[in-house]
């Protein structure tokens, strides 16, 4: 009976956390704001090994065509580890090479590919550097397009800085693609491939939209993965962690039941009502869900900030609709203008509204 009192005396005095994960740093973030719902050492650098790839593969995308057909050199024989095993001479769509890059995180395709796209390999991991302080990514340097390190020396980030990375990126509609596949099939003038993923939380997890793997003797196991539920969508990062899909799996029921997805702003309701643009219609082109706990819910409003021009003409944007929780900005949706004549206007009006007016007049 003490050793049950002793017991429960240190759960109160040292409560254990509700949430327990294998990984030395982590972080949960809402894709769609940016905010933070879970933080463990989320800003302290480490090696990240192959998740490296995700950087990788949206410069691509960014800085070259896809369409572009990449002949392989004796480059790619330096590059070991997990490979999708291209040979010298080979020629193939670097649209192909993205994806044996990001299923089977070949290293030889982050070689060809950073060659293809900058001429050189250096060259490319300047381009990465440079998007990644173009981004605010403060605590990562690359030194490489794969992730391999040496000696201690190699890719350093932050699962904060990854996180924002890949919230980056998931709005770019080719790299949401290319990061949601988990079978893919490629030809080049030597050969075929088929490519399974190496991303098993499509399979312990339905909710999953996309993901990458990393492992080295240095990094130990690093993974990012998204995943998108009743208009929640989340990246999680977790670094060194031996459990890591298992991990993903829990933090992602944890906050996605903790959190709702509240709409905001409407695109097929949305109105505002302003004195100083007469014979104009506003609208904006995105609905916008705020992910909010349900004691946050009275916290939230909108805030309506409109430019004032002495011309307006069709579909220029007049402002920004921002979403706020208190004082923090969640969300900025651009509004656009788009005049209306006067039959048009009094058409739309209610019938008090004509009735007011009427009575004005009379």
């Amino acid at each position: 009976m003490k050793k049950i009192l002793i017991i429960l005396c240190c759960f109160f005095i040292f409560p254990f956390k509700c949430l327990a994960i294998s990984a030395d740093k982590a972080v949960v973030m809402d894709i769609n704001s940016g905010r933070v719902l879970y933080d463990l050492n989320s800003h302290e650098p480490q090696l990240i090994a192959s998740i490296t790839k995700i950087m990788t593969c949206l410069v691509t995308i960014m800085y070259s065509d896809l369409d572009k057909i990449v002949v392989t050199d004796e480059e790619i024989l330096k590059a070991y580890g997990s490979s999708v095993y291209l040979e010298v001479g080979e020629e193939i769509k670097l649209k192909d090479l993205l994806y044996g890059l990001m299923l089977r995180s070949g290293n030889d395709s982050a070689v060809a590919i950073a060659k293809t796209v900058a001429g050189s390999v250096d060259s490319f991991v300047y381009l990465m550097n440079e998007y990644a302080q173009t981004i605010g990514m403060k605590d990562t340097k690359f030194v490489n397009p794969h992730g391999l390190d040496e000696n201690g020396i190699g890719n350093y980030s932050t699962a904060y800085d990854m996180a924002l990375l890949t919230r980056i990126a998931m709005h770019n509609p080719t790299f949401k693609e290319i990061f949601g596949t988990t079978h893919y099939e490629a030809s080049s003038n030597l050969k075929k491939y088929t490519w399974e993923g190496k991303n098993k939380m499509f399979q312990i997890y339905k909710y999953t939209t996309g993901g990458k793997t990393g492992y080295t003797d240095a990094a130990h196991k690093t993974l990012v993965s998204t995943a998108s539920k009743d208009n929640k969508d989340l990246v999680i990062v977790t670094l060194t962690d031996p459990d890591d899909f298992n991990d993903h799996k829990s933090l992602y029921e944890t906050y996605f039941n903790k959190y709702e997805a509240v709409k905001t702003l409407d695109k097929a309701t949305f109105k505002v009502d302003d004195s100083y643009y007469e014979n104009v219609d506003f609208y904006i082109k995105n609905d916008y869900y705020a992910l909010v706990t349900n004691e946050e819910k009275k916290a939230l409003k909108v805030n309506i900030i409109l430019y004032k021009y002495d011309n307006v003409i069709d579909n220029i944007k007049i402002g920004e609709a921002q979403v706020m929780l208190n004082d923090t900005m969640l969300h900025s949706e651009s509004i656009y203008a788009k005049k209306i004549n006067t039959e048009e206007k009094t058409k739309k009006l209610s019938f008090w509204e004509k009735f007011i007016r009427w009575f004005k007049k009379w």
